[in-house]
């Protein structure tokens, strides 16, 4: 077949949506995108620690945006209050599908999760607490109590990717408490004014989407393009409002998500087709680039990591105050009530899990930012925090990896 003949653009476009199907169905494989997402955080790293750190800063720290507006972010806050919000709308899909449809319906199976979320909060806080009481590092309590979801799934994908569902989930869910109880504190504790105008006017899209969801759900799963034009600028416009409200603007994405008919379990509702849709973005581009900022800390500098009782207090907090806090939780709420966890989930499974609830990157740098003004304090939390999170992968895959061999040796 000639270069020139007619039918080779057929072909050739033919061959290109075969190609995007088949990355598009890789990228919704939490193991590749797990390592995606691992390599963009290793990538970020490297960078920040390398004759490119001048560079990468300038790039982390290059404003764009619409500043009457209020939109006049850096790069770096693009990608964690901007991007990261795809993230969560896509996590709060697949949490709505489950609350309604799914295992999770059940509050004695809802109510295990939630409940660890505050244990794995409370107990880090308190870990802290107890090491920097009375020091300068004392306002930085908050700094070990949030779980990176965007992370932790991702790792979850690579080192266990059969894991059971139901501990999946259990993940998902507490790591979305965990990161709206820290966004509480942010706004309770960290928040210098809280702008309740845009809070208010922020309900009008928001009804304006939940009304467009569910009215129009049959035209906008058979027409991809549709939501995109409709759902898709209202999105943006709540998100706006969230951000210059104050509160961190990645909770817009799930408060969104939440409105989103989801009707039978059969796979083909609105809030499937939309996940269906979006989560190749998220997977392949958003959280990404996320990572490769959010993971961009400097080694040296104004550190005294990692015998400061500012690091060791993150450090003790993520790795043995978040394990402890939600197994501890987790067996008081089963054990003194009807609740209970899934048949497929075992104990062990479920402390490699809390291990990696540890994983504490977008907020846990944000509270640090916010609560240790100090250069040297906010160095040495930063590094802290990555070489605690390090920690916390590892711990759980020890638990996990080998539990998985244990089962295929069986």
């Amino acid at each position: 077949m000639s270069p020139d003949s007619p039918t080779t653009p057929r072909l050739f476009a033919r061959l290109s949506r075969r190609e995007a199907a088949r990355v598009g169905r890789l990228l919704r494989t939490e193991s590749i995108g797990g390592l995606i997402v691992v390599i963009a955080a290793a990538l970020g790293f490297i960078a920040a620690n390398s004759p490119l750190a001048p560079g990468y800063a300038a790039l982390r720290d290059t404003h764009l945006g619409v500043p009457a507006l209020g939109l006049d972010l850096s790069v770096g806050h693009w990608a964690s209050d901007g991007l990261l919000a795809i993230f969560f709308f896509i996590v709060g899909l697949e949490l709505k599908r489950e609350f309604v449809a799914g295992e999770l319906r059940r509050f004695s199976t809802a109510i295990v999760p939630v409940a660890a979320a505050v244990g794995g909060v409370v107990v880090p806080a308190l870990m802290y607490f107890a090491v920097n009481a009375g020091g300068e590092g004392a306002g930085g309590w908050a700094i070990p109590t949030a779980t990176d979801i965007a992370f932790a799934v991702a790792v979850l994908g690579v080192i266990a990717p059969g894991v059971p569902v139901a501990l999946r989930l259990f993940l998902l869910t507490l790591a979305v408490v965990d990161d709206l109880i820290a966004i509480l504190i942010i706004a309770v504790a960290f928040t210098d004014a809280l702008h309740l105008l845009p809070l208010v006017i922020a309900i009008i899209p928001l009804t304006l989407f939940a009304y467009v969801a569910r009215r129009f759900a049959g035209p906008l799963s058979r027409h991809r393009w549709l939501p995109w034009c409709t759902l898709l600028p209202l999105g943006i416009i709540v998100w706006a409002l969230v951000h210059a409200s104050g509160i961190h603007a990645t909770i817009a994405g799930v408060a969104l998500a939440f409105l989103v008919p989801v009707e039978r379990r059969d796979g083909t509702t609105l809030a499937a087709d939309l996940e269906h849709s979006i989560r190749p973005l998220s997977t392949g581009f958003a959280v990404p680039v996320f990572a490769f900022f959010a993971a961009g800390v400097a080694l040296g500098g104004a550190s005294r990591f990692p015998f400061d009782p500012i690091a060791i207090g993150i450090m003790l907090g993520l790795v043995v105050g978040k394990p402890l806090g939600i197994a501890l939780t987790t067996w008081l709420v089963t054990r003194f009530t009807r609740a209970g966890l899934d048949p497929s989930v075992s104990w062990r499974e479920l402390l490699g899990v809390a291990s990696l609830a540890g994983v504490g990157f977008t907020v846990s740098l944000l509270v640090t930012e916010l609560s240790l003004p100090d250069a040297g304090d906010a160095d040495t939390a930063r590094l802290a925090v990555m070489a605690g999170s390090l920690i916390a992968v590892a711990l759980s895959a020890t638990l996990l990896v080998r539990r998985r061999g244990a089962t295929r040796a069986g």
